[in-house]
């Protein structure tokens, strides 16, 4: 009996549709941004990407999107990310995504009508307010708080730090303690809150190392500190009950993982391609730089990387397929892919000299930004840590390793 890695045809369609319409549409309207208001650029690849029937990938097709499982989206995903207007213009970005999954897998239908469908339509954005200082990476460890008020409402105080996208949010997806007696991980419930609001108040964006272009303030939001002060939520607005935030917030951010790690390879793959176009016309002392055995061997580094990449994510869709675990996997993934996108871009930037390190290319841009990605959704030594408990546990129970280190990858 063979395994079958065969893509269905129609999972190869939609990906060459999206491929296409990156490179002829997305990627072409980054050069706009330099001169236009971000609105003027994405309203017009919005609307072709709705024409073309490319809107919400993930998103059930009751709902007004594509229906696709986890296979086909990654295959999408791992094209968008190539552009920076790529995920944007097809209304599949983070951090709105994974929200938006989260609300139509637990919301209420009063909250799917007036808070998912306005989200659905690319009309409103919406972020997602976990982080804290005290916490860090320790979910368990936030101390914002919802106390009920009679029947109708919850008053939330506290304050949250990097909550993505914040500055640019509608909505705020919030989580807060609501029962400090409950076992540790049903303390916690999630609200939707409506913004601008007094009670929700964004004391700074607070600056990193990411080199930011114009409109990056609007397209990424910013990561916000928040003090959270009085902030009076309606009852109706509590998602998927109380006891159930940890939980939720958990399944969310792993799929924030799982696209993260499909657009560092689209990222990856346009850094190599950008630097086998510049090797391959480039000449020093007599000679194409594509023609030097170190510069082939640095190119099938980043190959070899990518091609591993690629397979992770594709093996991790096909369980998701099925319905398995995989939570080891996504931990695994997601240490790789943050570091192979960071080695890739790193290449291509000592492969393009003095050119890669200047702001002429896009590549100093993204080699800052995606130093991120070995802490956002959980640091490298959090899911490290996940990871070698498996293996011992594993190899405890089974007397092998093989079930937690991809020996037994179905």
């Amino acid at each position: 009996m063979s395994i079958d890695f065969e893509i269905p045809a129609e999972a190869k369609a939609i990906r060459e549709k999206v491929r296409k319409f990156v490179h002829d549409e997305c990627i072409p309207a980054e050069m706009e941004l330099d001169t236009k208001p971000l609105a003027e650029v994405l309203a017009p690849l919005r609307k072709k990407a709705r024409a073309q029937g490319l809107w919400c990938p993930f998103v059930p097709k009751e709902y007004g999107g594509m229906g696709l499982g986890p296979l086909a989206n990654a295959l999408v995903q791992m094209e968008l990310g190539e552009s920076m207007l790529g995920a944007l213009s097809m209304n599949t970005q983070g951090p709105d995504d994974a929200s938006m999954m989260t609300i139509l897998a637990h919301g209420t239908e009063y909250q799917k009508e007036k808070f998912l469908k306005p989200l659905l339509n690319g009309e409103k954005r919406i972020c997602f307010s976990m982080t804290e200082k005290a916490a860090g990476a320790d979910a368990t460890g936030m101390q914002t708080t919802a106390v009920k008020d009679g029947n109708e409402n919850y008053i939330l105080n506290g304050e949250k730090w990097f909550s993505s996208s914040a500055s640019v949010a509608d909505l705020a997806l919030v989580m807060a303690k609501t029962d400090p007696n409950a076992p540790r991980h049903k303390q916690y419930s999630t609200f939707i809150v409506e913004l601008p609001n007094p009670g929700y108040r964004i004391k700074r964006n607070v600056a990193n190392m990411a080199i930011e272009g114009p409109h990056d303030d609007v397209i990424h939001g910013g990561h916000s500190e928040i003090e959270i002060k009085d902030l009076k939520v309606p009852a109706d607005n509590l998602l998927g009950g109380e006891g159930n935030g940890f939980n939720m917030g958990q399944h969310r951010l792993a799929y924030g993982r799982l696209r993260h790690g499909m657009h560092n390879v689209a990222k990856a793959q346009r850094a190599l391609d950008m630097a086998a176009a510049h090797v391959t016309k480039r000449s020093t002392f007599g000679q194409l730089l594509a023609d030097r055995q170190a510069v082939q061997f640095m190119l099938a580094d980043c190959a070899s990387e990518l091609y591993i990449g690629r397979l992770m994510l594709l093996h991790i869709a096909y369980k998701a397929e099925k319905g398995l675990d995989i939570r080891q996997e996504n931990s695994i993934a997601k240490i790789f892919h943050a570091h192979m996108v960071h080695k890739v871009i790193d290449t291509a930037i000592q492969l393009h000299g003095a050119l890669g390190f200047s702001q002429d290319t896009p590549l100093a841009k993204w080699y800052t930004q995606v130093r991120s990605q070995r802490l956002v959704d959980g640091p490298d030594e959090v899911h490290k840590w996940k990871i070698g408990k498996n293996v011992i546990k594993a190899f405890r129970e089974h007397g092998t390793t093989a079930s937690a280190a991809g020996g037994d990858l179905l």
